[in-house]
């Protein structure tokens, strides 16, 4: 997998992008773009990548990203059934210049400014919204303008909501240092549960073992291995939550070759071990 770029292209009669997917794998790869993006799961569960964050989501996530924000869902490919979602995308000129200055917009112009950390939205919120968004797919084009203006409103004046990466909020990077930051994380989400070596991690970056572990620290305030423990805990806990598979087999499936040293770093983390996590 690698981290991509993604150029949108709208239709010249269409101002945003309006989608659903309906597919067994969610395909995306680990990517960025320059557009906003709402998007609500409909059905299907498994880990959610924004940022340097990894979260399991299940039928109902319900989340925006700001400009530039790396992110992807991976979900548990289910026999004969399909996962979906609607994603919604737009740009800076969706609302146009003189909109946002406009000052019944200022609470909307502050959350897009603060989405570059990402947002997942909770609580009543999330039920209106979601009751909306399914119901614009049968809107026309401009209902659905309408329709999206109200849920920037509701999401405007919302306490609701849980910012995802604030490192995308606090750091303002250049376009290379975002690409180093997203060929890392990409190789990370695909290579996780297999052995990574620091040579192999640092090549990654175009850094010496030496330069990417300052790197690293720099952008994560974590050192690599914290984070790639902390990728193969939540792969785990996971694979607790959703199969029969035996502990040993847990651990060696999230990338633990030993058995005792998962139990180990798994209390350290989650404060109960691996056997009191799948009976809670």
């Amino acid at each position: 997998m690698k981290a991509v770029f993604e150029q949108l292209n709208t239709e010249q009669s269409s101002s945003f992008i309006f989608r659903k997917f309906d597919v067994p794998k969610f395909d995306a790869p680990f990517h960025f773009h320059p557009e906003y993006e709402l998007t609500l799961v409909l059905k299907g569960e498994g880990q959610r990548y924004v940022g340097q964050q990894v979260h399991e989501f299940f039928a109902g996530d319900l989340v925006f990203l700001g400009a530039n924000l790396p992110h992807c869902w991976i979900n548990q490919a289910i026999e004969n059934e399909n996962a979906s979602a609607i994603v919604i995308q737009f740009g800076d000129l969706f609302l146009g210049k003189g909109i946002v200055e406009l000052p019944e917009m200022k609470k909307v112009q502050a959350f897009l400014e603060k989405s570059k950390s990402g947002f997942e939205i909770i609580g009543k919120t999330k039920e209106i919204l979601t009751e909306r968004i399914v119901a614009l797919q049968h809107k026309t084009a401009l209902q659905k303008i309408a329709g999206l203006l109200e849920i920037f409103d509701i999401l405007s004046h919302s306490t609701e909501i849980i910012t995802i990466d604030d490192f995308f909020f606090e750091h303002q990077y250049n376009q290379s240092e975002t690409a180093r930051f997203q060929k890392v994380f990409s190789y990370l989400i695909e290579n996780f549960k297999e052995e990574i070596t620091l040579e192999q991690i640092a090549n990654i970056a175009d850094l010496s073992p030496t330069s990417f572990c300052r790197y690293f620290k720099n952008i994560t305030k974590k050192t690599f291995v914290e984070v790639l423990i902390e990728f193969r805990l939540q792969y785990a806990c996971q694979l607790l939550n959703k199969t029969d598979l035996p502990i040993q087999q847990v651990a060696f499936e999230s990338g633990f070759g030993d058995v005792p040293y998962f139990n180990k770093l798994f209390r350290k983390h989650k404060n109960i071990t691996p056997k009191e996590w799948r009976g809670k």
